[in-house]
């Protein structure tokens, strides 16, 4: 996994709650075991019509917002475990999904993809989504280590909580089995201790 530390980026607003994992990538694309392409399907059925036509209205198609953070609504990646719908998100080139609530499985599958959830007040993310809406070219930066997201223009932030471990592994680009392996020496020296 990439190492993240702090992010400074553009963000597309999602601005719809009960985001489920269906919609993120649609199960008629969950026949792939290997990561790659899963981007290319994210969210298809909002961003194209049933003739497969691009769907102009859907925010992802629209080329006033860009950015590798995504803000959506209330209770994102709730549904079914599918750990596709990490998979789909960072392949479309996403780094930081923002939202007042996330469902427990999809939290955990996106730090083990390296996908960060920052997970904010609502009225944080009222204010997050309103700047971007009205300045497509609002900077949020997110810094891990300090816990903190922040709009630049308006210098307001809010803390946010992550597991310790699992923030350690994001800071370092590990994933369990490198943090296991960048830790070979002390868990060695721990079972050289033991008495049978």
């Amino acid at each position: 996994m990439e190492k993240f530390i702090t992010l400074r980026s553009t963000a597309i607003p999602l601005n719809i709650e009960n985001v489920d994992t269906d919609q993120i990538i649609p199960a008629r694309f969950l026949k792939a075991t290997d990561k790659k392409g899963f981007g290319d399907n994210v969210f298809r059925d909002w961003r194209y019509k049933k003739d497969g036509s691009v769907n102009t209205s859907f925010v992802l198609n629209n080329s006033d917002y860009k950015g590798s953070i995504l803000v959506a609504g209330n209770n994102f990646g709730c549904g079914s475990s599918r750990e596709h719908a990490a998979w789909a998100i960072v392949g479309y080139g996403f780094k930081v999904v923002v939202s007042s609530f996330f469902a427990d499985i999809f939290k955990g599958n996106a730090l083990n993809n390296g996908l960060l959830p920052v997970q904010v007040s609502e009225p944080f993310l009222s204010d997050i989504l309103n700047e971007i809406e009205s300045n497509p070219e609002t900077v949020i930066q997110v810094n891990l280590e300090e816990q903190k997201i922040s709009i630049e223009r308006k210098n307001i932030s809010e803390k946010f909580e992550i597991d310790p471990y699992k923030k350690t592994c994001m800071i370092n680009g590990y994933d369990d089995i490198d943090y296991l392996v960048n830790n070979k020496e002390l868990i060695e020296a721990f079972e050289a201790q033991k008495i049978f």
